[in-house]
């Protein structure tokens, strides 16, 4: 690849969309990594030496970017290149084991899949019918059904059952989805990292109810105000729910209580540990009276956590005989305080859950909180997860954020404006 051929690519460089890559050319340029030399990667991947040439000059042009340099000592990549070969190679990892668990373990994906196939299936996975999915990908149908069947045929196996109007992945189309979208989310992660993602670093965070009402907010607040560029989106519902996003991929992070013991495919980073504590709206009689003994305490009706909420758990501790009366059943902070501003009820929350309730004056904490068990809130991430710089920072912001909670605050957060 002579010099001029190299400035041309760099300057050719924009916004690119990471189906329109090629994943010859991708497995390519990791060979031309393994091997030190375009003749050695050319026989490994059954290319010529000028269609390999050809290839990673076009991916440099598509990422705008060098990706390798000759030396002396043979090629080698630079920083660039470096950042690319790391996440091309974790993708293609991703995209051969899908591949050989519904196609055999001698599969090569490079060789017999093209990213028009993937970017077809991968949209079917997520609108559920060939219709939706054209109009989402600005396909006919035809063109989306034709791939589909492609992908089928080169696998050798179905991945796609109609039902009615839509269609249903079956249990190897969502094996291989997973796969996928991992890899996708790779190759997405290195156009971030070169500023290529027309929608900016996005950063996926799934929350659970503990930590939705004031962690995860108060470390977007952080994050804004550094004008870190940087989009956010955001997926509610309990650890149970979400842990399965978060695993295809379609979350980077959950946010939340950690799960207890270890699960062989996760991570986690524990931020704080914090006691629940009872509360009730403001003109509550026990307000400002208080350790109010256990009977007292049984007198009053509840508001309870729904059965797979960690609050449930500890308010099943509290009252393991004879219990109160229930009239709601209820995961929603919102719902839950305007039920305890216009009633005597009584809930079970996290201190950050109500930290802004209580700070304006709506909702009291009623006693001490409750001694024994303590939830570790943290963060929940695929074992294997590369965080890019954005995803980085918001880990860090986490830990800051975090700082203001927990039996061991020790800063203000900025989140200050009154409930509503």
């Amino acid at each position: 690849m002579d010099q001029p051929h190299r400035k041309a690519a760099q300057a050719t460089g924009g916004m690119t969309n990471v189906f329109h890559l090629n994943l010859r050319h991708v497995r390519g340029l990791i060979a031309v990594h393994e091997h030190g030399s375009i003749s050695a990667a050319a026989m490994a991947v059954s290319l010529s030496q000028p269609a390999l040439t050809q290839g990673i000059l076009k991916l440099e042009s598509q990422l705008g970017a060098v990706l390798f340099e000759r030396r002396s000592e043979g090629i080698v990549p630079t920083a660039a290149g470096e950042l690319v070969l790391e996440r091309a190679a974790a993708g293609m990892r991703h995209l051969t084991a899908g591949s050989r668990l519904v196609a055999g373990v001698d599969f090569e994906p490079d060789r017999r899949l093209t990213m028009t196939q993937l970017r077809a299936f991968l949209g079917l996975s997520k609108a559920g019918s060939f219709a939706a999915t054209a109009t989402d990908l600005g396909l006919s149908q035809a063109a989306v059904h034709r791939a589909v069947r492609e992908l089928e045929d080169a696998l050798g196996r179905k991945l796609v059952e109609r039902r009615g109007r839509g269609v249903h992945m079956n249990f190897g189309g969502r094996r291989f989805a997973r796969s996928c979208w991992l890899a996708i989310k790779e190759l997405q992660a290195a156009l971030s990292e070169l500023g290529l993602d027309p929608e900016n670093p996005t950063i996926s965070i799934g929350t659970t109810p503990l930590a939705r009402a004031f962690l995860v907010p108060e470390a977007m607040s952080l994050m804004v105000a550094e004008k870190f560029p940087a989009s956010f989106r955001v997926l509610e519902g309990n650890w149970g729910e979400l842990v399965e996003s978060l695993r295809d991929g379609v979350i980077d992070l959950i946010v939340g209580e950690l799960p207890e013991g270890e699960i062989p495919d996760l991570a986690y980073s524990p931020l704080y540990t914090e006691a629940p504590v009872i509360v009730a709206g403001h003109q509550h009689a026990l307000v400002g009276k208080g350790n109010p003994s256990h009977r007292t305490l049984a007198s009053y009706p509840w508001i309870i956590a729904p059965e797979t909420s960690p609050l449930r758990a500890e308010w099943e501790r509290l009252f393991p005989g004879k219990r109160p009366q229930i009239p709601v059943e209820c995961g929603s902070i919102m719902i839950i305080g305007r039920l305890l501003t216009s009633s005597d009820m009584l809930t079970l929350a996290m201190p950050d859950q109500v930290a802004l309730q209580i700070r304006s004056g709506l909702l009291a904490r009623i006693g001490e909180p409750l001694a024994g068990s303590m939830p570790t809130i943290g963060a929940t991430m695929r074992y294997s997860w590369r965080p890019t710089g954005a995803q980085r920072r918001f880990l860090d912001l986490l830990r800051v954020a975090s700082a203001g909670l927990g039996e061991a605050a020790s800063r203000r957060p900025m989140i200050e404006a009154p409930w509503i």
